[in-house]
């Protein structure tokens, strides 16, 4: 769902070109903005396993419960085109939020052996190549003792994924001294690819750097086993228990990405038996036995017919996954492991988690994988099959109140037997202050990697080069120009939290650096000069020569009203000295200035001091 509305747009500053002040914006006409509920609906319209196209919006029909909604918005996306190539693909830049497929792979390190993982990971990393240009992809982990954790947000930056299926959030393969708060960028391997450009040395140190993580890797993922304990039921089901609970919040965490989410689940799976009951025909017989001798207390009926509190608990999770648009396809990566020829190192295979991947898999409307060597290979009808998407917008009036709305999508015309795939329902938005920290983070990442310019807040962007003798980077100033009446609007309390960021994307939608930061102004000192100067702030990105664009975000940390600017900037091979435009310098009555705090490994901002005030 999205909220349209009147877009407070700012003029954009170009690269290193002067720009001088115009009259200060007035305060935005709040009175004026209007907003109308959206509720997009991707759909996928399937004939024997193949995406049928060539549809319109009047084939389609579209309830809210028991109510017909009118169709008021409607687009095709095609990404591969026809096979006879009388539909052309579409391009990527050109597919909607909506209509982006979004892939989280998730590494399940309780219920699996290690080397099963390492050899899941180099299977995850080999499906990334036959991905669409415009699919996102995110990695999160699952351990029994720490919950499910977000790795890498969703981004289109491949090179970004690998090295989050490199590391798997494991502490000690990680750098945490620069950490960014979107989950865009891994941190650890952000140095290998800026020195990309450096050539085999840089490819080799890399390669290194990875081939030296594996020991480790290895050591991590055995001391998530040996802290599964598998000795007795009830610590079986406690585990069940905990990933149920563990699923049921990712899903709600997923609520708050637009579009369908398909999650690449690889695991072993989790012993089904505690579900429905032992498969064994030697206990089976004992337990009959037993019953027929009118020995009950010999008897597990939990053993014998599964634990009901368990199973209803897996039903639940599975009903937030669907009604998130979440899709589980389940990798049995303990067939991918038996396939290999590896021997499990500390003697767990579960011979009754295919059952439980097949439930997750089949209850979403997913597909379960196994034993097989190639998993792009595996999975490619499940990426031709979701290749052609139709886009229904419909209006209906929504409360701010977070409640579930179920949806029904019917086919009015179309090839007899076609079946309609489509979200199952969504959830109105609530209020920012009600949401999750993890929630407005996904937002926020998915509002800059969108890069829609616009929002409640203006914004404006300059940008000027600094040469940096005997570097493969050059600095690049970033000043930020923000009004105040905008940024202050609903504002309550004695402070103002606001959040800063500027991310650098290249050609490739690879993030090359960025600054974020979140600065808490008191304003009772301040809040006179915001109204009638504004903001700025001055920060630093550290590039090598390439085209790029900055997607400045900044965010009213408290009321989530926010504002994003584009700046395309190109760092050339041969960068000149020269001097800082004028712009760059504020006068003493000026607008309010920050600066960028330093950060670990980073060069110091090289900004005049007079450019540097302190905040009163």
């Amino acid at each position: 769902m999205r909220k349209a509305r009147t877009l407070l747009a700012a003029a954009g500053l170009c690269l290193a070109v002067p720009v001088h002040a115009a009259n200060p914006p007035a305060p935005p006409g709040y009175t004026d903005i209007t907003e109308v509920t959206a509720v997009e609906i991707p759909v996928q319209v399937l004939l024997d396993g193949k995406p049928v196209r060539g549809l319109t919006a009047d084939d389609f029909v579209v309830y809210q419960e028991k109510d017909r909604q009118a169709v008021t918005g409607f687009d095709v996306v095609d990404l591969y085109g026809a096979p006879e190539k009388s539909v052309p693909a579409t391009p990527a830049a050109d597919v909607p939020p909506p209509a982006r497929r979004h892939f989280l792979f998730l590494f399940d390190l309780s219920f699996s052996e290690p080397k099963a993982v390492v050899q899941a990971r180099e299977a995850a990393k080999g499906l990334l190549a036959d991905l669409h240009p415009s699919d996102l992809v995110a990695v999160a982990t699952y351990a029994a003792s720490r919950g499910p954790e977000l790795v890498l947000g969703f981004t289109p930056d491949r090179e970004q994924a690998k090295a989050a299926i490199d590391t798997l959030g494991l502490p000690e393969l990680i750098d945490r001294t620069q950490t960014d708060p979107l989950r865009i960028v891994v941190e650890s391997l952000r140095q290998d690819i800026a020195q990309s450009t450096g050539g085999t040395d840089a490819s080799a140190a890399s390669d290194g750097r990875r081939a030296g993580m594996q020991e480790m890797f290895l050591d991590q993922l055995e001391g998530f086993l040996v802290d599964s304990d598998r000795a007795s039921l009830k610590a079986e089901k406690d585990k069940i228990t905990a990933l149920t609970r563990s699923f049921t919040d990712l899903a709600r965490l997923m609520r708050s990405v637009n579009g369908k989410k398909h999650v690449v689940y690889l695991s072993e799976g989790y012993d089904s038996s505690v579900l429905t009951g032992t498969t064994d025909a030697a206990a089976e017989k004992d337990m009959q036995e037993a019953r027929n001798e009118g020995q009950f207390w010999k008897i597990d009926s939990e053993k014998r017919f599964g634990s009901g509190g368990a199973a209803a608990q897996v039903d639940a999770m599975l009903q937030e996954l669907r009604r998130a648009d979440c899709v589980v396809q389940a990798v049995d990566i303990g067939g991918l492991r038996a396939a290999q020829g590896s021997s499990g190192a500390l003697g767990y295979v579960n011979k009754n988690g295919r059952e439980s991947l097949f439930q997750m898999a089949h209850d979403t409307g997913g597909e379960l994988y196994e034993n097989f060597n190639d998993l792009g290979a595996a999975m490619g009808t499940m990426l031709e099959r979701t290749g052609v998407t139709y886009v229904l917008t419909i209006e209906p009036p929504v409360a701010p109140d977070g409640t579930y709305h179920d949806l029904r999508v019917e086919l009015k015309h179309g090839p007899r037997g076609a079946r309609v795939v489509h979200r199952p329902g969504y959830y109105a938005p609530r209020p920012f202050a009600q949401q999750s920290r993890y929630e407005r983070m996904l937002a926020t990442a998915g509002d800059v990697l969108l890069g829609e310019e616009g929002g409640t807040v203006h914004v404006n962007a300059l940008t000027a080069l600094v040469p940096t003798a005997g570097s493969p980077t050059s600095d690049v100033l970033a000043m930020i120009e923000i009004d105040g009446p905008s940024l202050l609007h609903l504002n309550q309390g004695e402070d103002l939290p606001v959040e800063v960021y500027v991310y650098a994307m290249d050609a490739k939608n690879q993030v090359r650096d960025f600054v974020a930061q979140t600065l808490s102004l008191d304003l009772f000192k301040v809040e006179r000069r915001l109204l009638e100067s504004g903001l700025r702030f001055y920060g630093h990105l550290e590039l090598p020569p390439g085209s790029y664009t900055a997607r400045v975000l900044v965010r009213n940390g408290r009321t989530g009203m926010h504002g994003l600017k584009v700046v395309p900037l190109t760092v050339p091979s041969n960068v000149q000295a020269g001097p800082i435009p004028d712009a760059f310098y504020p006068d003493a009555k000026g607008p309010l200035v920050v600066r960028e705090a330093p950060r670990p490994g980073r060069r110091e901002m090289p900004l005049p001091a007079r450019a540097a005030q302190p905040v009163p």
